[in-house]
């Protein structure tokens, strides 16, 4: 499979279908167009262009509904369910966050946020969504043994870099790419000591990736 990190939560993944996690996209372009998008919560930073996209979209049963008003055709689902999407499994997990439709009006409540094990062709890939640091991250690595996480960096909105350090063990992704960081001055991080600590420490590798870069991953590329 092959993941593309497009910035600040945004990735595409790869394979037999092209899944679109959390469409907003800083650098203002997409390589190609998603065949299914996935939206771990309501904020515009993750909600980004799923309405323009108009593509089949999998999000928790609230904001599905929203989508659904719009036109668009929608998975809807919710924390500790699975769901396959045209041979594409979607597992919602927790996330400690909030959640707030912000595109209408004075916005509405946007159902729980949640983060995503999405399995294409073999692979596993954790999508945390924003979420704080959660002992039960350990679950997602005793029911479901991702190959890849995605994990938020940024601090204030998210865990930080020695948060994240420990949800890496947790989790224990052999591959661990950091995101939601440096797309604002809020979140601007230094991540050098981060990938350090954790390769000096434990087997987990740490992929510093800037947007716009793809690598393979997989059972073989992880």
């Amino acid at each position: 499979m092959r993941l593309t990190w497009l910035g600040h939560a945004c990735f595409l993944l790869s394979g037999s279908k092209t899944i679109l996690i959390d469409p907003f996209i800083p650098e203002g372009t997409l390589p190609v167009e998603p065949d299914i998008v996935a939206v771990t919560h309501a904020h515009a930073d993750h909600l980004g262009m799923t309405v323009q996209l108009g593509k089949k979209t999998v999000a928790v049963n609230e904001v599905a509904k929203y989508l659904a008003a719009k036109g668009l055709p929608v998975e809807p689902m919710n924390i500790g369910g699975s769901i396959t999407v045209d041979g594409v499994r979607f597992t919602m997990t927790p996330a400690l966050h909030s959640s707030w439709l912000e595109n209408e009006g004075m916005g509405c409540y946007g159902g729980v946020a949640g983060g995503f094990v999405v399995t294409m062709d073999g692979t596993r890939i954790y999508h945390a969504g924003d979420t704080g640091l959660f002992s039960d991250m350990q679950l997602i690595r005793d029911l479901y043994w991702p190959d890849v996480a995605l994990l938020p960096v940024g601090g204030r909105f998210t865990m930080g870099p020695d948060e994240a350090m420990i949800a890496a063990r947790y989790i224990g992704a052999p591959l661990v790419i950091p995101m939601h960081y440096d797309t604002f001055p809020a979140i601007r991080q230094d991540l050098e000591g981060f990938k350090r600590a954790i390769e000096r420490t434990t087997s987990i590798r740490v992929a510093v990736i800037t947007p716009g870069e793809s690598i393979e991953v997989g059972r073989e590329g992880a």
